[in-house]
């Protein structure tokens, strides 16, 4: 009975890691603000590429967007993702520094839904500006699809 119970949380230990391993990828996504309290909104998300990359002997996961600073978190069960920056960092946006942070899940098809906010501070006085937020949705991408273009054929 005792290796039963030691191979079963060996075999979950397993199972859930291979799980954290799976949300790790590029992602095509798409960004709709949710809302604002700037005047006016300092950035205009689109489409994007996000990478999730997950460290299992460190039990930690990294989000890169192409604009916005890494975030670093925690992999969760179920696929959640929760990740933030680990301080005030400077912006595109001449004057304000923000702080960022994304959580949501992935699904086991691949299909991502995170919310990202955005803490904005102005830099010269370090007072909070407002906030901004966004719906991020999208898949997993094909791996190494679209990272380079094509190479076109040389004719002789």
């Amino acid at each position: 009975m005792r290796n039963f119970v030691i191979t079963s949380a060996v075999l979950l230990v397993a199972i859930s890691s291979a799980r954290a391993e799976d949300i790790a990828g590029s992602y095509d996504v798409k960004f709709e603000e949710m809302g604002h309290n700037c005047n006016p909104p300092p950035v205009a998300l689109g489409r994007s590429k996000l990478a999730i990359t997950t460290f299992p002997k460190k039990n930690a996961l990294s989000v890169n967007i192409e604009t916005i600073p890494v975030m670093d978190g925690i992999p969760q069960k179920g696929g959640k993702i929760n990740a933030k920056t680990s301080k005030v960092l400077a912006t595109t946006v001449q004057g304000l520094d923000a702080k960022y942070s994304i959580a949501g899940k992935i699904d086991e098809g691949g299909i991502l839904q995170l919310v990202l906010v955005a803490e904005y501070i102005k830099h010269d006085d370090k007072k909070p500006y407002c906030t901004q937020s966004w719906n991020v949705t999208g898949a997993k991408g094909t791996p190494g699809a679209g990272d380079k273009p094509a190479k076109p054929d040389k004719k002789k």
